[in-house]
């Protein structure tokens, strides 16, 4: 009786025991693994704190130049932003070239082009130099900026305003999500549209700023002021615009941009892509700060939806996040 008493202690002893071990290598086990996963990620973000960030793969892989992209930048004498919009961007790794809307009644003088390409010789990195032009418009239009550009060499085109900037990570990834639907438009400024509720027709739209956007979740335009687009639309735009849209924006001061989401909207049926990046606007107020431009670009989404014959923006709530610079997606 004895004996089987101390047997059965024995066993107990050895289950709260074993117990015990189990419980500590459990807890070893998910401490273990939480540490692991720090390092894991710390050492993934290690190159973006340090600055170490390697584009030479992407390089290799897109050594054709076609498969590059060209920056059409619009301008209108702001000439230590433009020097420094420049400087910026010359740096991004798959540049091919900058080409600079000129629509000033004098030329770019010749101390301004000096400096320019100056700031691209000194950002020459492997041989490799940004090329620079300047398309030079006799006519003060904001329809200049998607002009045809015939001597453009790459399909890609990244329109883009002087007075803002987007880091070169930000920019190169675009550029790949344009790659993967190189018929839409993929940009970093989405708005909307949507039916005016108080008209019975239903033929009647409202243009939203970005807080409708924000507080909807909803986009059916990127904005060309920071936008990527294959070149063909530049010629599309050029010819196939209808003249009373193009006559509309030169009187208006207005619209191109709602314009130009209308005409890639109207030949591929599909919505555009909205990249997430952070947004550096170095420039003073524009045109968006003045009163009424909401109501003015109402009449301009109208406009165009009368003019087009119907409404050929389409929403989408999609947005692309680089997922490499977040700690969770």
């Amino acid at each position: 009786m004895r004996g089987s008493l101390m047997n059965r202690r024995g066993v107990q002893r050895f289950r709260q025991a074993l117990i015990s071990t189990v419980g500590s290598v459990k807890i070893k086990l998910v401490l273990g693994f939480c540490i692991g996963f720090t390092l894991i990620a710390l050492a993934g973000r290690a190159s973006e704190f340090m600055g170490w960030t390697s584009h030479s793969a992407s390089l290799e892989r897109f050594s054709d130049s076609r498969k590059g992209y060209a920056i059409v930048m619009n301008t209108w004498k702001r000439y230590d932003l433009l020097k420094q919009s420049i400087s910026h961007y010359s740096r991004c790794p798959r540049l091919d070239s900058i080409h600079i809307v000129w629509s000033e009644p004098s030329p770019p003088s010749d101390s301004l082009k000096k400096i320019l390409y100056h700031i691209l010789e000194l950002n020459t990195r492997d041989g490799r130099q940004v090329k620079l032009k300047f398309d030079i418009n006799k006519e003060d239009s904001l329809n200049n900026r998607f002009k045809e550009i015939p001597d453009m060499e790459t399909d890609a085109v990244f329109s883009i305003d002087d007075d803002v900037i987007f880091p070169c990570s930000s920019v190169e990834f675009a550029f790949d999500v344009w790659q993967s639907a190189s018929d839409t438009m993929v940009g970093f400024v989405p708005r909307m549209h949507w039916v005016d509720p108080t008209d019975g027709h239903m033929d009647h739209y409202i243009y939203g700023g970005w807080w409708s956007v924000w507080w909807t979740g909803t986009y059916s335009m990127v904005l060309s002021k920071a936008a990527f687009f294959h070149k063909k639309y530049l010629r599309i735009y050029t010819n196939e615009m209808p003249a009373s849209i193009k006559d509309f924006i030169t009187k208006n001061r207005n619209c191109e941009d709602i314009a130009m989401s209308f005409l890639v909207a109207n030949v591929t049926g599909a919505p555009p892509i909205w990249v997430k990046g952070k947004i550096f606007e170095i420039g003073s107020t524009g045109i968006s700060s003045m009163g009424g431009h909401t109501e003015k670009r109402t009449h301009c989404v109208d406009r165009f939806a009368a003019e087009f014959g119907r409404m050929p923006l389409v929403p989408t709530s999609v947005k692309a996040v680089d997922s490499r610079n977040i700690w969770f997606w």
